[in-house]
């Protein structure tokens, strides 16, 4: 593993684990096992670091959801949950402890959440049809439910997706009729 790797892996770990303002450099230093020099050029500022993390977090989640259907992201959403754990969304928790004041962590975030959302909407057009009247409306309400069951997940576990699923398969269901 690369220094850059093992800096982006452990500074994850460190702010899903502690939070991105509670972490300090000299725990992100000790974790990578590196000067903090090396750590500074290689991430520049904490906040750099941040959205390097959050830009490697996104191209892992991105990957991991690139399916076909909804069933197939639901289950990929529970896998994802199952692996990296259960507590919130990581670019949610960034833009709140930075009150979404910090333009290239905020900027990271709208990123990741108008990929997330395509990815959901192009699953739509695909089981819908591009041309359905209920495909953006939808898009949103199962948008919101995987939000929802991602901060449910924290109390609940990963079977919070189970719900959201079938939420999603009614909803879908319904707009088909």
């Amino acid at each position: 593993m690369n220094m850059k790797t093992k800096l982006l892996t452990s500074a994850e770990q460190l702010f899903d684990q502690h939070g991105f303002m509670a972490t300090s450099m000299d725990q992100l230093t000790k974790a990578a096992e590196m000067s903090s020099r090396t750590l500074y050029k290689h991430a520049g500022d904490k906040n750099g670091l941040i959205q390097a993390v959050l830009m490697e977090r996104d191209r892992r989640f991105l990957q991991i959801i690139d399916v076909k259907s909804i069933d197939d992201l639901f289950e990929a959403l529970q896998s994802w949950a199952e692996t990296e754990g259960t507590r919130g969304c990581l670019f949610l928790r960034a833009y709140g402890e930075t009150g979404g004041e910090t333009p290239e962590i905020a900027k990271t975030v709208m990123a990741h959440k108008a990929a997330f959302h395509a990815q959901i909407a192009g699953i739509l057009k695909t089981e819908l049809g591009a041309n359905d009247p209920n495909l953006e409306l939808l898009t949103e309400q199962i948008l919101i439910l995987i939000e929802g069951s991602t901060a449910a997940a924290i109390y609940r576990g990963a079977e919070a997706f189970k719900s959201a699923h079938k939420a999603a398969s009614a909803l879908i269901a319904q707009a088909i009729k």
